[in-house]
């Protein structure tokens, strides 16, 4: 995963602290067999995150993909997405608003969302 954001996406908004803040500690997965196995179904980043959340009893897996999301929870991995970051974020008041942020991530990040999710992620938030 730190290779996926730190070298595969150099230049990338997150890249430089990814590789430069001190509380973000970098682990790779032990059991490789796992991770060769998730590979045949996962990229990379995914198929490693999954495999190190299951070796150290992980109590959640940031990971948005749906198809990582499908195989984590055949693990039955506790899971949130980035959606769901920012809705736990406007809850505990860490941010404004979601509103804006949901645009940022469609416009300039190219995340997908259909308008039926944009409108539950805003209503979770009470801004819908």
């Amino acid at each position: 995963m730190y290779r996926e954001i730190a070298e595969t996406g150099a230049g990338e908004p997150g890249s430089a602290e990814v590789q430069s803040l001190v509380w973000i500690e970098r682990h790779s997965a032990r059991r490789l067999d796992l991770v060769t196995a998730l590979r045949l179904e996962l990229d990379p980043g995914e198929a490693e995150a999954i495999a190190l959340a299951i070796e150290s009893k992980s109590d959640l897996l940031l990971i948005d993909e749906r198809r990582g999301r499908h195989i984590a929870a055949r693990f039955d991995l506790k899971m949130l997405g980035l959606l769901g970051v920012l809705v736990e974020a406007r809850r505990k008041g860490l941010i404004p608003s979601v509103s804006p942020l949901l645009n940022e991530l469609s416009r300039a990040a190219g995340f997908y969302m259909t308008p039926e999710l944009i409108n539950r992620v805003k209503a979770a938030c009470g801004e819908g």
